[in-house]
């Protein structure tokens, strides 16, 4: 199995999540819906054409970097008495996301993102990425690819990251709704799917301690007592 690791980088970023009246949250991770919908945009998917294929695949995510919670707070003078908005955002955030399937449709994305149809946005339309976007397919799981990839936050004080991936059985873990079954602005849908979450070793940051715990053992001198 392949899968196509996407590196989630940009001042702001919105991820879906509950919306009530005129409060709209972000979930603290990516959402597939999210990801996929950004996917579908680099392909030149229209809202009306099928997306079963991408939604067919496997969607993990990796938080290297948590970012802020930002609300942004709007008062619109268009009613008597004014509108009141509230949008929620991830500031400085950083993903390593992952999606696992057919090799060739893979392929077909990476390319998309390297030359995208149309804008494409962490979100919102007010969440440009920033940098790299594909950092190509490995030949890996899910699972493996996530855990495998260097840790993209090289100022990480993290000794773990947290790792969300979809179950592969009927039983792990719990439902979350963001499987988008159709992004048609007159009826959009989306379905449930299964998550999993867990920790792995930042290997950067075992490999610093390992480094510091070898400068240790090397400057003692065994034979400086004898000196004395």
């Amino acid at each position: 199995m392949s899968t196509l690791l996407l590196r989630l980088a940009a001042p702001l970023q919105s991820w879906g999540g509950e919306c009530k009246f005129n409060t709209r949250r972000t979930e603290r991770i990516p959402t597939k819906s999210g990801v996929i919908g950004l996917v579908a945009s680099a392909l030149g998917r229209r809202r009306d054409e099928s997306i079963a294929d991408l939604a067919s695949l496997r969607f993990g995510a990796r938080i290297d970097k948590a970012g802020t919670l930002l609300r942004d707070y709007h008062i619109a003078q268009i009613a008597n008495p004014p509108c009141v908005t509230n949008r929620y955002y991830l500031a400085d955030a950083l993903f390593l996301a992952g999606l696992e399937g057919d090799c060739e449709l893979l392929r077909t994305v990476d390319a998309a993102l390297a030359s995208p149809a149309f804008p494409l946005y962490l979100g919102r339309r007010s969440c440009p990425p920033v940098g790299r976007l594909s950092l190509g397919i490995r030949d890996a799981g899910l699972e493996d690819a996530l855990r495998l990839e260097p840790c993209l936050d090289n100022g990480s004080k993290e000794s773990r990251l947290r790792i969300v991936v979809e179950a592969q059985d009927n039983y792990s873990g719990y439902f979350v709704r963001d499987v988008p079954l159709s992004f048609n602005q007159e009826h959009r849908q989306f379905g449930f799917r299964r998550v999993v979450e867990y920790t792995v070793e930042n290997a950067a940051i075992k490999a610093q301690d390992l480094e510091a715990l070898h400068e240790a053992q090397t400057e003692h001198d065994p034979m400086a007592e004898l000196e004395v």
